[in-house]
C-alpha cells in the first residue's frame, strides 16, 4: 500500500509539472520504471550454469551466460550403449578417436571434465540451449536424464528449443543467430521450465536409445510433448537409419544415392542435396563423406569413386555402379550383399542378416528371423 500511495503522489506531481492527464502521467512514469522482473530473471540467468551444443553459439557474447558448457558428441554415429559413465566416457572417445575426428586431442578427458562440470552445479540452476534436429535431441535427454540421477529437480532446468527462426528460410541452428536473437530467446515460447514429467521422458528416452533392442524406440516416436517438443520426431529420424526391409539402405544412404543418380557430380553436392531433402538437417559432411567411402569400398561397390584409392571428400567425384542402381531400384538388398557393421545407440547391427528392419510400409522397426 505504502508503494501504491507513493506512486500516486509521484502521478499527481508529473501532471501538475507537466499539464498531462492522469493515466498520461501514469504510464510515462511507468515506461521510465525498471524492469525489475526482467532485471531478476536476469540475475539468475547469469548464474546458472549453460550447456549448449557448440562454440559456433554466441552465448557469452548475450549477456546472459557467464558459465557455458558445451556439450560435444556425435551420438547418432557409433557405440551409446548402456553401461556406466566412465565406461561411456571411453568408449566414445575411442570410437571418435578411431573415426579421425577427435581434432583437439582431448580423448577421454574431455568427457571426463564437461561430466564433472555438470555435476559440479547440483545445486544452481540449468539453462539448456538446443536445437530441433535429431544431433541436438540426443544430447538434451543424455544431458537431463544425467541431471535427474544428480538429484536436480526439474523446476532448476530450463530448456530453450528451436526448428525455426524468423527471417531465416532454412534454420540450420542457433548458430546462425547472432548475440542479441539468443537474447530475446529466453521471452518466446521456446524457452520452458521443465517439470518431472519432461524429465522422466528424457530418462525413458534415453534408456531406449542404449538399449540393446530397438523395440523402445517406437514409442518415443509417438510422444508428444509440450517441454520436449521435437523428442518424438528425432526418434522417427534415428529408426529411418536402420535398414530398409526394401533396400537394406538407411535413409540417409538412399538420400546419397538418389542425389548421385540425379547427376551430383561429386561428394559435396551429394552432401548438399541429400541434406535438402532433411526435414531438419542433422549430419555433418565428414560424417556423409565416410558413409559414401563405405559404399565405395564395400565387397560389392555401389558408389565409383573419382580419383579412384582415396578417401572421399568434397571433390570426390561420383557415380552409381551398375549394383548401386539396383540396390537404388530395390531390385538388390545392400545388407545382403555387403553386411553391415554399425551401431545404433546400444544396437550393433553386424553381418549380412540383422534381426532389425525399417518397413517404409507400415513406417516401423519390424523384427526379422531367420527365414525372412
Amino acid at each position: 500500500m505504502t508503494k501504491q500511495a507513493d506512486f500516486k503522489r509521484r502521478v499527481r506531481a508529473r501532471m501538475s509539472k507537466t499539464g498531462e492527464s492522469y493515466a498520461t502521467a501514469r504510464s510515462k512514469l511507468l515506461a521510465e520504471q525498471p524492469d525489475t522482473a526482467a532485471q531478476a530473471a536476469e540475475e539468475w540467468m547469469a548464474a546458472a550454469l549453460h550447456v549448449s551444443n557448440g562454440d559456433c553459439t554466441d552465448l557469452p557474447g548475450t549477456g546472459l551466460a557467464r558459465q557455458v558448457l558445451y556439450w560435444r558428441d556425435v551420438l547418432h554415429e557409433g557405440p551409446v550403449p548402456a553401461v556406466g559413465p566412465e565406461a561411456l566416457r571411453q568408449i566414445r572417445a575411442t570410437f571418435l578417436a578411431q573415426e579421425g575426428v577427435d581434432d583437439r586431442a582431448e580423448g577421454a578427458r574431455m568427457f571426463l571434465d564437461r561430466d564433472q562440470t555438470l555435476a559440479a552445479n547440483r545445486d544452481g540452476q540449468y539453462v539448456l540451449w538446443f536445437e530441433a534436429d535429431l544431433y541436438d535431441q540426443l544430447q538434451i535427454i543424455q544431458i537431463l536424464d544425467r541431471l535427474a540421477e544428480l538429484g536436480v529437480p526439474a523446476a532448476r532446468i530450463t530448456l530453450i528449443c528451436i526448428g525455426e527462426h524468423p527471417g531465416i528460410a532454412r534454420f540450420g541452428g542457433l548458430g546462425e543467430l547472432t548475440a542479441e536473437q539468443l537474447r530475446e530467446l529466453p521471452a518466446t515460447k521456446a524457452c520452458a521450465r521443465l517439470t518431472p514429467a519432461a524429465l522422466q521422458l528424457a530418462a525413458r528416452a534415453w534408456a531406449a536409445f542404449r538399449a540393446p533392442a530397438p523395440d523402445g524406440l517406437g514409442a518415443i516416436a509417438a510422444t508428444r510433448s509440450g517441454e520436449l517438443r521435437f523428442l518424438g520426431e528425432a526418434f522417427d529420424r534415428l529408426s529411418r537409419e536402420y535398414p530398409s526391409t526394401r533396400d537394406g539402405l538407411s535413409l540417409t544412404e538412399r538420400r546419397v544415392l538418389a542425389a548421385v543418380a540425379d547427376g551430383a557430380p561429386d561428394a559435396g553436392a551429394a552432401f548438399v542435396r541429400a541434406g535438402a531433402r532433411e526435414m531438419r538437417p542433422y549430419l555433418g559432411d565428414d560424417w556423409c563423406f565416410a558413409m559414401m567411402d563405405r559404399m565405395a569400398n564395400a565387397p560389392v561397390p555401389l558408389l565409383q569413386v573419382d580419383p579412384a584409392g582415396r578417401p572421399v571428400d568434397r571433390g570426390s567425384g561420383l557415380r552409381l555402379t551398375d549394383t548401386g542402381a539396383r540396390v537404388l531400384a530395390g531390385g538388390a538388398d545392400q545388407v545382403t550383399l555387403n553386411g553391415i557393421d554399425r551401431w545404433i545407440g546400444g544396437v550393433h547391427l553386424r553381418g549380412r542378416h540383422v534381426q532389425w528392419r525399417w518397413d517404409d510400409g507400415t513406417e516401423t522397426l519390424v523384427r526379422l528371423t531367420e527365414a525372412t
